[in-house]
C-alpha cells in the first residue's frame, strides 16, 4: 500500500512519521506473540461495549496476526489532544474524528493519503456528508464511519387527535399545513428554538444555498444570497408555529425536557432523544414517531446536516499498513450493518440503509442522510463556529430585523473569520 503525506506537511509531520516508522517494529512483538498491534482512539458513545468486545474478537480471530487495542476517548477537549498526537511519535493508527475536524487535521500534514483505497471501500456509494468533508483539496483523508442526522421527532397520539398521518408529509408546505393544525390551545405544534443553525443550513441547502462560498483558497459568507435568505424565510414560519425562544439553541432549554412536559407535537433532533424525552416522562412511552425532515417536494427528503465520524489514520502510525486493515473492516459491509443495528446510527454507504429498515428512528435518519450535507469544507469553518455568527442572524431576524440587512452582516462576520488564517 502506498501512502501520501499532504503537500506541504510540517518537517516536523515528517520527522514524527520517520520516529513512529522505526519505532513500529517494536510494536509488534507486543506480549511476546509476534502479532502486531493497531492502537486505535473510538469516541464515547460511538460503540457500545458489547460491540467493542464483538469487533475485536470478530477482527482478531479474522487476522490473527494482528491485536487490535481499542481506546474510548471523551468528546470534550478531543481537537486539542489529536493536534498534539498528530504532531508527536506517540500517534495512535486509527482515529475517529467528527466529519467536519478532517480538513483542519488534513492541512497540518498529519494525516495519510488514503485515496487509492476508495475504490476498494465502495466509496461511489458513500454519503456526501460524510465522505465530503472527508476529503481535503481532492484527496480522501477520512473514511466515513457512521451518520446521524435530524429527523421529525412527534408526538403519535397528537396527530392521530388532529387526524393528521405522519407518513403522508412529504413536503414543506404539508409540514406547516399539518404544523399549524397541531399549533391549537397549550400544544405547541413544534418546539424549535431561534438558534438551531444545523436546521436552517437543510432549509438554506434545499434552495441552492450554502452559509459560504470558496474560490482561489478565498470563502465568502453568503447567508445574504437569495436562496439562504429563502432558506431563513421558512425557519421563520416554522418556528412561528410553537413557543421556542428565539435567542437560544436546543440546548437551552434541553429540549427533550420541553417536549417531555407534555405540550410540544414535534421538535427536530437524532431520534436517540426520543429515549431522553421518555426518560423524564415515562408516560410518553410508545407515543413517540419519527419521520424524514420534508423536503420542497415530495421525491426528496429534505436536506440535512450529517453528523457522525470518519476514520483516519495519522502520517504519525507505526503501523499503517495493519491500521488500514481495520479501517477497512470497521467501514466494511458486515460490521456496517452490525453496527447500525447495534447503534441505531446510518451505515456510511446508501446502499446499506435496508441495515436499519426495522429500526423507525434510525429508517427515518437514513432517508434524510441520502440527501445530507456537511458545513463548508475548509479548516476556516472551525473560527465560524467557534463565534457564530449564525446564531446571532437568526435571533436578529426571528425578532423582527431585517433580514437582508442582518443576513449581509452575518455575511460580513463569516467572511472575516474563514479567511483571517489565510
Amino acid at each position: 500500500m502506498k501512502y501520501r503525506l499532504l503537500a506541504g506537511g510540517s518537517v516536523l509531520v515528517v520527522a514524527a512519521v520517520l520516529s513512529a516508522c522505526s519505532a513500529s517494529s517494536g510494536s509488534a512483538g507486543d506480549g511476546g506473540d509476534g502479532r502486531t498491534t493497531v492502537d486505535v482512539w473510538l469516541m464515547r458513545d460511538s460503540v457500545s461495549a458489547a460491540f467493542q468486545k464483538e469487533f475485536v474478537k470478530g477482527f482478531e480471530a479474522a487476522h490473527p496476526r494482528i491485536r487490535a487495542k481499542v481506546q474510548i476517548q471523551e468528546w470534550d477537549g478531543i481537537g486539542q489532544k489529536i493536534t498534539a498526537a498528530l504532531a508527536g511519535n506517540d500517534a495512535p493508527d486509527v482515529i475517529e474524528v467528527g466529519n467536519t475536524q478532517v480538513a483542519q487535521f488534513a492541512s497540518s500534514g498529519g494525516l495519510l493519503d488514503l485515496s487509492d483505497s476508495e475504490g476498494e471501500l465502495k466509496g461511489e456509494d458513500w454519503l456526501k456528508g460524510l465522505a465530503e468533508p472527508g476529503s481535503y483539496e481532492g484527496r480522501q483523508y477520512g473514511i466515513p464511519y457512521y451518520a446521524a442526522n435530524r429527523v421529525v421527532v412527534y408526538r403519535t397520539d397528537l396527530f392521530e387527535r388532529a387526524g393528521i398521518d405522519a407518513t403522508a408529509i412529504r413536503t414543506r408546505e404539508q409540514w406547516i399545513e399539518a404544523t399549524t393544525k397541531l399549533n391549537k390551545g397549550d400544544t405547541q405544534g413544534i418546539y424549535l428554538p431561534g438558534q438551531l443553525w444545523y436546521a436552517l443550513g437543510g432549509f438554506i441547502w434545499d434552495e441552492g444555498g450554502d452559509f459560504a462560498t470558496g474560490s482561489g483558497g478565498k470563502w465568502k459568507g453568503a447567508l445574504d444570497t437569495p436562496q439562504a435568505l429563502r432558506g431563513m424565510e421558512f425557519y421563520a414560519r416554522l418556528q412561528a408555529l410553537g413557543r421556542g425562544p428565539k435567542d437560544s439553541d436546543e440546548d437551552d432549554p434541553p429540549q427533550a425536557e420541553v417536549m417531555a412536559k407534555g405540550q410540544v407535537a414535534q421538535i427536530l433532533a437524532t431520534p436517540g432523544l426520543a429515549n431522553t424525552v421518555i426518560e423524564n416522562n415515562a408516560r410518553l412511552k410508545g407515543k413517540l414517531g419519527f419521520f424524514p425532515i420534508p423536503g420542497k417536494t415530495a421525491d426528496t427528503p429534505g436536506a440535512v446536516f450529517t453528523g457522525g465520524s470518519d476514520l483516519v489514520i495519522p502520517a504519525a502510525a507505526g503501523d499503517p499498513d495493519e491500521a488500514l486493515t481495520l479501517v477497512k473492516e470497521l467501514t466494511g459491509d458486515t460490521w456496517q450493518k452490525k453496527l447500525a443495528l447495534a447503534m441505531s446510527y446510518v451505515p456510511n454507504r446508501t446502499t446499506l440503509a435496508p441495515a436499519v429498515a426495522g429500526d423507525p428512528g434510525a429508517s427515518a435518519m437514513a432517508a434524510g442522510a441520502a440527501n445530507g450535507r456537511a458545513t463548508p469544507n475548509t479548516p476556516g469553518w472551525a473560527a465560524v463556529e467557534a463565534e457564530n455568527p449564525v446564531k446571532d442572524y437568526m435571533t436578529a431576524v426571528l425578532v423582527g430585523g431585517d433580514a437582508a440587512k442582518e443576513a449581509a452582516k452575518a455575511s460580513q462576520d463569516i467572511t472575516r473569520a474563514m479567511n483571517a488564517g489565510s
